[in-house]
């Protein structure tokens, strides 16, 4: 779904667009509506949406439901799992099985985040305890709407297990010159069979 493009000149009191934002939040709003903006609302349990106090910038995360992932929709490689995001929110996260080539990717808008922010995208991802083939570094992609390519490895392999960690894909400045899709991935090789990833989502905020 669309968003309407903030700017700099956020202010305190609630506008038009952040009232039709909040109507179609999966929960009702019952309390101060810039809270919600600034703690986070959800939409159709795929997508999270809140206002960096900081910087006043629209802030996104894609849940996983949203990405491609290769093989995802098998259940012999992949397993979905519903986890507990807030008191009143429940999310779908993809836990690896078995796979021996890895991609999970997607694209976003950004037309619906903040002009003249520098922006991170980064995945929200975990190892658990009895997981393999992560010796080799994975491969993080990031294409801005020039096309323009950004690209690197990482290991996960020393990671915490069991606990979400964050891995950056990119960053990217907002200008209205430069307004498009922006495609984003993580890929490992055919070179071993892996197991233990879980996939959360991928967030797009203002870069600290």
């Amino acid at each position: 779904m669309g968003f309407p493009r903030s700017t700099l000149s956020i202010t305190i009191s609630i506008s038009k667009w952040e009232e039709d934002l909040l109507k179609n939040a999966d929960a009702v709003i019952d309390k101060s509506p810039m809270e919600h903006l600034y703690t986070g609302v959800f939409f159709n349990q795929n997508r999270k949406y809140w206002i960096d106090k900081a910087t006043f910038g629209n802030c996104f995360m894609v849940f996983a439901r949203e990405l491609g992932v290769t093989r995802g929709d098998n259940k012999r490689y992949w397993n979905w799992l519903s986890i507990k995001e807030t008191s009143e929110v429940f999310i779908d996260v993809l836990e690896l099985l078995n796979v021996f080539w890895l991609a999970v990717e997607s694209k976003f808008d950004t037309t619906n985040l903040t002009t003249g922010m520098n922006y991170d995208v980064v995945f929200v991802m975990m190892i658990k305890e009895h997981s393999y083939g992560w010796r080799a570094p994975v491969t993080l992609t990031l294409i801005l709407p020039d096309g323009n390519k950004q690209e690197h490895e990482e290991s996960l392999f020393e990671k915490p297990r069991s606990q979400w960690f964050e891995i950056q894909v990119g960053e990217f400045m907002v200008e209205p010159k430069n307004d498009g899709i922006i495609e984003f991935s993580l890929s490992k090789s055919k070179e071993n069979w892996k197991r233990g990833l879980v996939v959360k989502g991928v967030v797009i905020r203002p870069k600290k």
